[in-house]
């Protein structure tokens, strides 16, 4: 990832605000389960084993990478936005927003192109709707608000992998995904600006990260007609796909630098820090290569 020189742990943030989907959710989507009584198979061992010695709601057997960020500035855990009763988010704590299967253009117009997320409705609009909601209860008013907003670290995603990951999982050509890529970027840029707007100071934003090594598409969309490539093993139109995704999401965000230019946004380079495992496997503790999943069913990358 690609920090900036500003970024100092220890001090420079009071909190942590998060929004995005899977890759941050630290329980929202676990306690919407909760009272709904859906099943989920991450609310099950082997998730949260590593760490928490029990499923927290995190898509991941130990922490996340907000988790890594929060204690690496010296704050705590951030607390998903719900919550049980008795679990409160006091004044100036941090949220997190974040929703497992969580797109960043809303329901509706998804479900218009036939795209139907059967996890959550809590779109990147949505999340900023209760980001909005919350306040009241974090901080007593506007100035206190905005000051509170500019001195938290804001973290802005990564969200859009599953306005992709739905209909390209789903068997739609890639061609037919590619025109999404603008409406993603767009929106995500523009909730960027609203909570500028609103006093963030300093927001990180991610990039894309390489959906062409993902198991999932490899198992999925992977076959003798698709082109892999040799050095990685990774399917070379998907990776192209997530690198648009993530060169237009940087060149958005420079014109958006121009019109705020006292605000700190920092672009993170997920699908580069991903590579790295990709390339380098044993480097990282990978013993088995990185593209294949360590507790699945079977099949070349479980």
């Amino acid at each position: 990832m690609l920090w900036s020189g500003s970024w100092h742990a220890n001090g420079c943030y009071t909190s942590i605000f998060s929004f995005g989907d899977s890759l941050a959710d630290t329980g929202n989507l676990k306690q919407v389960a909760s009272i709904t009584d859906q099943f989920f198979p991450f609310l099950q061992p082997p998730y949260g084993e590593t760490f928490f010695h029990k499923p927290t709601g995190r898509c991941s057997d130990g922490r996340l990478i907000i988790d890594f960020l929060a204690e690496s500035l010296g704050l705590p855990l951030v607390r998903p936005f719900l919550h049980d009763s008795d679990s409160v988010v006091g004044p100036g704590q941090g949220v997190n927003y974040a929703m497992v299967g969580a797109t960043a253009l809303n329901s509706s117009f998804l479900e218009a192109r036939g795209i139907v997320n059967d996890l959550t409705n809590a779109s990147l609009g949505v999340q900023l709707a209760w980001f909005k909601q919350s306040l009241a209860s974090i901080c007593s008013n506007v100035s206190d608000c905005r000051n509170l907003i500019g001195r938290s670290l804001i973290l802005v995603g990564e969200i859009g992998g599953n306005d992709y990951n739905y209909p390209i999982i789903d068997g739609k050509p890639i061609d037919e995904v590619e025109p999404f890529v603008p409406l993603v970027t767009d929106t995500i840029v523009s909730a960027v600006d609203e909570l500028i707007q609103i006093g963030a100071q300093t927001l990180v934003v991610p990039g894309e990260f390489p959906l062409g090594c993902s198991s999932q598409y490899l198992t999925i969309r992977g076959s003798e007609s698709e082109e892999y490539d040799n050095t990685t093993g990774c399917l070379i139109k998907f990776n192209k796909f997530a690198e648009y995704h993530s060169e237009l999401l940087q060149t958005k965000l420079n014109q958006l630098r121009e019109l705020h230019p006292n605000a700190i946004i920092i672009y993170a380079d997920y699908y580069n820090a991903a590579m790295q495992f990709i390339r380098s496997p044993d480097k990282f503790g990978f013993t088995n290569g990185a593209l294949k999943t360590c507790c699945g069913v079977g099949d070349l990358y479980n």
